[in-house]
């Protein structure tokens, strides 16, 4: 008799039931279904033992498993993981190791398949990939070399007041030195977030931002009143290119976090809302590791700068070899009787001139080169700048 193609339970039961009638041996039993001897006498043992559920199919899994982790093991990390729900196998683990370093760990790929079974995460969505960019900014190879600010996006809190959050990183270490509510984005409002910081911190070499107000404007050298007081406090403003926030990919995705964690969904008021970004700012520097840090905590490697904070803002100077003038509150400096205009952002401020030829000049605000003036035709020259088609643009203002 050949072997039928239906389910194996309805042939073991037929198997049984032949058995049962005694006009079968168990020799021709097992060559009718075409088994050994061996296999039907497991299944008239287990039939005779549990009955008919005796002759499901059962699991060849082990019954116990030598790496199997611990259930103490596999609750302590649901436990934090329901603690951390935005805490991933890697972040998960590590944290895990500094609570308890003597302890044995399971792998991260042990872990994912615990949080996995448990519902605990979330499969990621696919991803557009940003190409690689070579950064032309500041060096990032120690603390405070370059901070990075921007302005998140307002949002009304649950008692519509608009919230504004500014926020600065130290791209080094990705110590989120502030995360700040401000009433507005004016210049009044944003300086005092920046005091702050430079008396508890230092001062950095260089601070990047986008190219947006308050931190530059469309006026000559793109100086904001923001980037001025900067410069004169010795600290160069560095601008990613429009369009490319990829240039400052850290603090972008420090802002994605934020979102996620601090501001999605708003608090019912504007003082909880700042106070879910203080501790968003602890966890975020003191108690969640950074795979790009090999899993440090950014406060294990940031330091305060031994640039301090002057009490008085220092004036600007210049090298003998250039020529100094004042900006008048118009916006205009004097030079040999005319009156040539830079910007009203420099109202107050010192600027200096350096020759290039007999009737070349070009006019700067500390290190910034601002624009040229060209004597002999009385015309000040804005320096070219790169229009969207990537050619260069070239605009002429008469004195």
């Amino acid at each position: 008799m050949p072997w039928k193609e239906t389910a194996p339970m309805k042939e073991r039961m037929e198997f049984m039931r032949l058995h049962e009638s005694e006009s079968w041996s168990m020799s021709d039993l097992c060559e009718m279904f075409e088994v050994s001897r061996k296999t039907g006498y497991k299944w008239l043992r287990r039939y005779e033992q549990v009955g008919w559920d005796g002759l499901r199919e059962l699991s060849r899994a082990p019954l116990r498993h030598p790496n199997a982790v611990a259930e103490e093991i596999e609750a302590a990390i649901v436990a934090l993981k329901q603690q951390r729900p935005r805490r991933g196998p890697k972040k998960v683990l590590e944290l895990l190791r500094r609570q308890e370093p003597w302890q044995h760990w399971p792998a991260r790929s042990t872990i994912a398949a615990i949080l996995k079974r448990h519902g605990l995460v979330r499969p990621r969505g696919r991803s557009r990939k940003s190409p690689p960019y070579e950064q032309p900014f500041s060096g990032l190879d120690r603390p405070n070399a370059v901070w990075s600010a921007d302005l998140k996006g307002w949002f009304e809190t649950g008692d519509g007041r608009r919230c504004d959050p500014v926020t600065i990183t130290d791209n080094f270490s990705r110590y989120l030195i502030r995360c700040q509510a401000v009433p507005t984005t004016s210049f009044e409002s944003l300086q005092p977030v920046f005091v702050g910081a430079f008396h508890e911190y230092g001062l950095p070499n260089a601070i990047r931002t986008d190219n947006g107000s308050p931190f530059a404007t469309t006026t000559v050298g793109g100086l904001s009143q923001l980037s001025i007081w900067w410069i004169r406090l010795g600290i160069m403003p560095e601008r990613i290119m429009a369009g490319k926030p990829q240039q400052n990919g850290r603090h972008e995705r420090m802002h994605r976090t934020l979102k996620d964690e601090a501001i999605s969904p708003p608090k019912a008021t504007w003082r909880r809302q700042q106070a879910a970004f203080d501790a968003f700012r602890r966890e975020f520097n003191h108690e969640r590791p950074h795979e790009a840090l090999n899993q440090r905590f950014p406060g294990e490697l940031y330091v305060p700068s031994s640039r301090l904070y002057p009490p008085r803002l220092p004036e600007m100077t210049y090298p003998d070899t250039m020529q100094v003038r004042w900006v008048k509150s118009q916006g205009d400096i004097s030079w040999k009787g005319h009156h040539v205009y830079l910007t009203s952002t420099l109202a107050g401020e010192l600027v200096g001139l350096q020759q290039i030829n007999d009737d070349l000049w070009d006019i700067y605000f500390g290190p910034i080169r601002l624009a040229q003036l060209d004597t002999h035709r009385s015309r000040l020259i804005h320096l070219p700048k790169t229009t969207k088609r990537g050619k260069l643009n070239r605009t002429v203002d008469g004195l």
